[in-house]
Order: C-alpha cells, then sequence, then structure tokens
C-alpha cells in the first residue's frame, strides 16, 4: 500500500484533465477530493504497469460522490489517468471493505 501522505500536490495533463470532464463529467477538483476523504481504498494496477507504476483507487468526493480513479506517481505528484462513477460491482467492494 502506498502512503497517500507522502505526496506534494497532484501534476495535470491537460488532455487527461478535459477527457474527464467530456467524458464522466468529473472536475480535477473531484478527483483531489477523492485523496483527502476517508475511506480510500488504493491498490497498485500490474496489468497496466508495463510503462510507469499504475494505482487504482476507489473513494469519495466531499459531496460523497464515489469514484474509481487511474493514476501513476510523477517524482512526489499524483498525475490522475483516468478518472469515472464507480461501477456498481466497485460500489459494493468499496462498501464491503468499509462497512
Amino acid at each position: 500500500m502506498i502512503d497517500p501522505n507522502r505526496f506534494t500536490g497532484f501534476d495535470w495533463d491537460e488532455g487527461n484533465q478535459d477527457k474527464n470532464w467530456k467524458k464522466h463529467q468529473v472536475s480535477t477538483g473531484e478527483c483531489e477530493e477523492v485523496f483527502f476523504n476517508l475511506p480510500l481504498l488504493m491498490e497498485e494496477d500490474a496489468g497496466h504497469s508495463q510503462v510507469e507504476p499504475r494505482f487504482l483507487v476507489l473513494g469519495q468526493t466531499n459531496a460523497r460522490r464515489l469514484l474509481f480513479i487511474v493514476f501513476t506517481i510523477r517524482q512526489d505528484k499524483i498525475r490522475i489517468i483516468s478518472a469515472r462513477d464507480m461501477s456498481q460491482k466497485e460500489r459494493n467492494h468499496y462498501e464491503q471493505v468499509h462497512s
């Protein structure tokens, strides 16, 4: 498990920033909120980590919107690759683990 407290901020790629909003109506602010709210479920995405380590996170925004986020780490910053609402299966897993 990685410690989210070791990061100093976020590194945004304009293409992904726009893509998350256009495809899923997830704002950059919502993505960032997830990392500061508990419960937070994080794991490595070994299947998609060929070029660089990727991680998956299930968490909630300040408004309790449940999001699924894929990210990588660039130096000491979180770089969001994609973000969307959790699927029903992900939501069930998240609620089961943190109930």
